[in-house]
């Protein structure tokens, strides 16, 4: 079984890529905040600020249904 692969982006800037544990030993957070940063409940969170091109969103590379 392949592991999935996820893009982290702050605002319009490529973090990472990588594997979900990948990608939260390289931004120095637990694996657990990489995956919250997938959830609708994250993106309906960002949505709501002021300026949400500015914060972190980890968007799952290998999901073909993606927008």
């Amino acid at each position: 079984m392949a592991l999935k692969e996820y893009a982290v982006y702050k605002g319009e800037n490529l973090i990472c890529m990588g594997t979900i544990k990948e990608c939260a030993v390289y931004m120095g957070v637990l694996p657990a905040t990489v995956k919250f940063y997938t959830t609708a409940t994250y993106k309906r969170r960002i949505e709501k600020r002021k300026n949400p091109r500015n914060y972190i969103v980890v968007v799952n590379l290998d999901d073909e249904t993606q927008e």
